[in-house]
C-alpha cells in the first residue's frame, strides 16, 4: 500500500504541474489524489476506529485552513466588487519607469502581506495594464510584480498560504515570523528590483488616463479600510483570545457582511445584488479551494502512512543542516507546488523536533514563499500574470528567473546573518 501510494501521489503531482497540457484543473487530480491515497491507508488498516479517527483529525485541521481561506477570498472579493482599490492605484502618476517600478514593487509587497499574493499581483497586474502601453515594458513590470507579491506574502501569517498554514499549525507566530523574516523577505524584492530599475534609468513613459470608477466614493473607501482592517484584526484575535484563526476570520466576514448590507439597504434590489456578500461568494475561487482541499488530504495519508517520517530521517541523515533542508525545499518550490511541499515538511517534522517559532519554520516560510519566483510557474501569483499577459514561459526564464533567484540566495544570507547576529 506505501508503495502504491507514493507512485499515485507522484502521477497526481505531474498532472498538477501539466495541468496546461492536459487541460484539466489542478483541481481534480488533486481531490482524486487526496481520496486515493486515503482509501489505500484505509485497505491496508487493521483498526478502523482508528484510521476513521485518524481521518477525522486530519479533517479538522483542513477544514480550519480551508475556512480561513473562504473568508480571506471572500473579503478581497468584496474590496474589489467596490472598486476599494481604485482608492489607492489612481494615486500614481509618475512618469519615470524606473521610479513607478520602484512604487509597484513596494505597494505590492505590503499589499501582498495584508491581503495575499495572488490577489495582490492580479489587481497590480491589472493596474500595469492601465499605465504602460508598452507589452516588453508590462512584461518586465509583470515579472516584478511576481517577485514582490511572494516576498511580501512570505512575512506575515496572512500574506500567503504557505505562512497561514505554519501559522495555524502552530509552527510560528505572528510576531515571531514578521520579526525574523521581514528583513530577509525586502531582500529578496529590493536586489531584483534595484537591478530592474537600473534598466529603466532615465525612460520615461506617456501619461495614460485612467479609466477610474468614480461612483460610490465614499462606500468603496468605507469598504477597503474595513476590509483591510479586519484582515489584520484576525491575527490580533488569534493572539489575544488563542482560538483557531478560522474563527477570527469568520468572525471579520460576518462583519463585513452586516457592513455592506447596511451601506447600500436604501438603494434599488440590482444594486444591492451587486455589491452584496453573496456575489462575492460567488465570484471567488472555488477550484482553488478544492486543490488545497486535495492536496492537503494527499499529504495528511502520506503522513499517517508514515511516508513523511522516513523522508524527514532521509532529509536529516543525507543533508545534515537545516538550512540546507530549508533551501532545497524552497528551490522545488519554483517547480512544485508550494502548499504540498509545505504540508509536508509539517507531516515530516512535528512540534516536538522543531518547537514553536524555531528558526526551521521561518527559514520554511520564507524559503518556500520566495522560491516559486524562479520559474513562472512556481507560483499562484506567477500562473495568474502568466495568463493575464500572455507572459511566455521562455522568456520568464531568460529575462527574470536569474533576477527572482537572486532576490531568493540573498533574502537566504539575510536570514542567516541575522539569526547569527540575534542569536535566534
Amino acid at each position: 500500500m506505501v508503495i502504491l501510494a507514493v507512485v499515485l501521489f507522484i502521477l497526481g503531482y505531474l498532472a498538477i504541474a501539466f495541468e496546461h497540457n492536459l487541460h484539466i484543473n489542478k483541481a481534480a487530480p488533486a481531490l482524486l489524489t487526496g481520496t486515493i491515497c486515503w482509501m489505500l491507508y484505509f485497505l491496508g488498516a487493521t483498526d478502523m476506529h482508528v484510521a476513521t479517527e485518524n481521518l477525522n483529525h486530519s479533517m479538522s485541521d483542513i477544514a480550519g485552513i480551508l475556512f480561513f481561506l473562504l473568508g480571506a477570498m471572500t473579503i478581497v472579493e468584496l474590496i474589489d466588487s467596490h472598486h476599494g482599490f481604485d482608492v489607492i492605484t489612481q494615486k500614481i502618476n509618475t512618469r519615470s519607469k524606473s521610479k513607478l517600478l520602484l512604487i509597484i514593487g513596494v505597494l505590492t509587497f505590503f499589499l501582498s502581506a495584508v491581503l495575499d499574493n495572488l490577489t495582490t499581483a492580479i489587481v497590480m497586474s491589472s493596474l500595469c495594464t492601465k499605465l504602460l502601453t508598452d507589452k516588453e515594458d508590462r512584461l518586465w513590470f509583470a515579472g516584478l510584480i511576481i517577485i514582490a507579491a511572494n516576498a511580501g506574502g512570505a512575512w506575515t501569517p496572512i500574506g500567503d498560504v504557505t505562512t497561514t498554514m505554519l501559522w495555524i499549525g502552530n509552527q510560528i507566530t505572528t510576531g515571531n515570523i514578521m520579526r525574523y523574516t521581514f528583513l530577509p523577505s525586502l531582500v529578496v524584492l529590493i536586489v531584483p528590483m534595484l537591478l530592474m530599475m537600473s534598466k529603466f534609468k532615465g525612460q520615461t513613459i506617456p501619461m495614460v488616463n485612467q479609466e477610474i470608477n468614480n461612483d460610490y466614493q465614499s462606500e468603496k473607501k468605507w469598504v477597503l479600510y474595513a476590509g483591510i482592517g479586519m484582515l489584520i484584526f484576525v491575527p490580533i484575535f488569534k493572539t489575544v483570545t488563542h482560538m483557531p484563526p478560522f474563527m477570527g476570520m469568520m468572525m471579520a466576514l460576518g462583519f463585513m457582511w452586516v457592513l455592506t448590507s447596511q451601506l447600500h439597504k436604501r438603494k434599488e434590489e440590482t444594486l444591492r445584488n451587486k455589491f452584496s456578500l453573496h456575489q462575492a461568494l460567488q465570484r471567488i475561487d472555488t477550484p482553488s479551494i478544492l486543490f488545497f482541499l486535495g492536496i492537503l488530504l494527499a499529504v495528511s495519508s502520506l503522513e499517517q502512512l508514515g511516508i513523511l517520517h522516513s523522508l524527514a530521517s532521509y532529509l536529516d541523515t543525507t543533508l545534515k543542516n537545516e538550512y540546507i533542508i530549508g533551501t532545497v525545499l524552497g528551490m522545488l518550490s519554483a517547480v512544485i507546488d508550494n502548499v504540498p511541499l509545505v504540508a509536508a515538511a509539517q507531516g515530516m517534522y512535528d512540534l516536538s523536533t522543531y518547537h514553536t517559532d524555531h528558526h526551521f519554520w521561518q527559514f520554511l516560510a520564507l524559503t518556500a514563499g520566495t522560491g516559486g519566483s524562479c520559474i513562472i510557474i512556481g507560483s499562484a501569483a506567477g500562473v495568474a500574470i502568466m495568463g493575464l499577459q500572455n507572459i511566455n514561459f521562455i522568456w520568464y526564464l531568460k529575462k527574470i528567473s536569474w533576477l527572482a533567484t537572486a532576490g531568493f540566495f540573498a533574502g537566504i544570507a539575510t536570514y542567516i546573518l541575522q539569526s547569527k547576529l540575534l542569536g535566534h
